[in-house]
């Protein structure tokens, strides 16, 4: 049988190409397996809850860990060791011991990410915000925001994922908002499941509707897979830099 962790990470994703291991490109997923296949001396099996792409960072990435040798380390050991082997921009927060057959994304319930916009310029964040010069109406926003809560079809907002079969573009969203934390705009959603970029492109359109410049009424008819010529939500999809994988719920 095979032993099986629990392991809940943060990474600045800055400098990878994602979660997902990829052939010639550096990856975090592929990072963390590299240096557990050296810690435990075989072949491992990582998964991770949610499938970060290029630039984006995690706060509660999750991820298994599956062995079939029989090494069982207590996990403040795994924790201690790993963290001495990976890069400085990943960081292994939690370890757990799991059932065998736990699966970081096939369990998961949940999801919840984050989304840090600001009008303010900052000299240390810009890899982790998406700065906008101008003036936002922010309540308008979070208006905007409350109207993605409940099941809705996404198509407006889906981008074509090479990795994956076309399928189901309709998402239930248990909760979205906007809210603001100093000098930071926070847009935060939470769902079973995500299309590829979807969030960044909910954000890049309340930003639209924060500038005046997209009207709550034709961010509704989005909503409901209904556009008109010149809402280009595809061009107007938010940069990776503010986007963050907070949570995953069990």
């Amino acid at each position: 049988m095979p032993r099986t962790w629990k392991l809940t990470l943060e990474y600045d994703g800055t400098k990878y190409r994602g979660w997902q291991e990829q052939i010639n490109a550096r990856s975090v997923a592929g990072a963390l397996k590299s240096c557990a296949r050296e810690f435990f001396g075989e072949d491992v099996e990582i998964q991770g809850a949610g499938r970060t792409d290029a630039g984006v960072h995690a706060r509660g990435q999750v991820a298994h860990l599956r062995i079939r040798g029989n090494r069982n380390p207590p996990p403040e050991v795994i924790q201690r060791d790993l963290n001495g082997m990976l890069p400085a921009d990943i960081a292994v927060t939690r370890v757990e011991p799991a059932p065998p057959r736990f699966h970081a994304r096939h369990d998961a319930r949940a999801r919840t990410y984050v989304y840090q916009v600001t009008t303010h310029k900052s000299a240390f964040l810009k890899p982790h915000v998406w700065w906008i010069r101008d003036p936002l109406d922010v309540p308008l926003m979070a208006r905007a925001a409350r109207m993605i809560e409940g099941r809705h079809d996404f198509a407006c907002f889906r981008a074509e994922d090479p990795g994956q079969e076309d399928g189901s573009t309709v998402v239930v969203v248990e909760s979205a908002r906007v809210e603001v934390e100093g000098n930071l705009i926070l847009f935060r959603i939470e769902a079973s499941h995500f299309l590829w970029r979807m969030v960044r492109r909910l954000v890049g359109v309340l930003v639209k509707v924060g500038r005046r410049e997209v009207a709550i009424e034709d961010f509704a008819r989005l909503l409901e897979a209904r556009s008109r010529p010149g809402l280009d939500v595809a061009a107007w999809t938010a940069p990776a830099s503010g986007l963050f994988l907070e949570s995953v719920r069990y």
